[in-house]
């Protein structure tokens, strides 16, 4: 029997990944990596999300991120059922020159799954792998951090604004995080 990717443990930290479906590069617009943003300080505040690193790529996020009040499992699928809802409505009502490209690939991604209406956008699984040791940890976290550096977007972690790497360099980032001990 193969390994099923699934939170198991609500209460524990879990390194996770939401995928735009055909990796579509919608967070290249400021406007769709600001309404994640929003999203994230609202779980944080209303759910309990402790987010300890983070990146928002062109097409996928990365976290590492647990929930004090709610199972991890709803808090992650409350926040992607509601920052798809709000991208495709922000495409639909805001300037966008590739809105009729993007809405036929969420259009055809929906038709492929029963639990979808008009559009998906992001690919389903989220693939939790649960964070259990330091040198884990430690990994994973440079891993989030450097994905800018690898797609050739900045030369420095920290120069990246949407991700915690900024936290961890005490420089000014676009939402708190719990920064992690990762000298140990």
């Amino acid at each position: 029997m193969g390994f099923k990717f699934k939170i198991y443990d609500q209460s524990k930290a879990y390194f996770v990944t939401f995928t735009v479906v055909e990796w579509v590069d919608v967070f290249s617009r400021k406007i769709y990596k600001d309404i994640v943003i929003d999203s994230f300080k609202h779980c944080q505040q209303k759910k309990g999300l402790n987010i300890f690193a983070y990146v928002i790529m062109t097409n996928h996020i990365h976290m590492i991120v647990n929930s004090e009040k709610e199972d991890l499992s709803g808090v992650i699928r409350d926040m992607k059922q509601f920052t798809s809802n709000k991208i495709i409505e922000t495409i639909q009502t805001e300037p966008e020159s590739r809105r009729d490209w993007m809405l036929s690939i969420f259009s055809n991604a929906a038709t492929k799954h029963t639990r979808n209406t008009n559009y998906q956008f992001w690919q389903h699984e989220s693939h939790p792998l649960e964070v259990f040791s330091n040198n884990y940890i430690k990994q994973k976290v440079n891993y989030i951090h450097n994905n800018p550096v690898k797609a050739g977007i900045v030369e420095k972690p920290e120069d990246y604004i949407y991700s915690s790497a900024r936290n961890y360099a005490d420089l000014e980032s676009v939402i708190d995080i719990i920064k992690l001990d990762l000298c140990g």
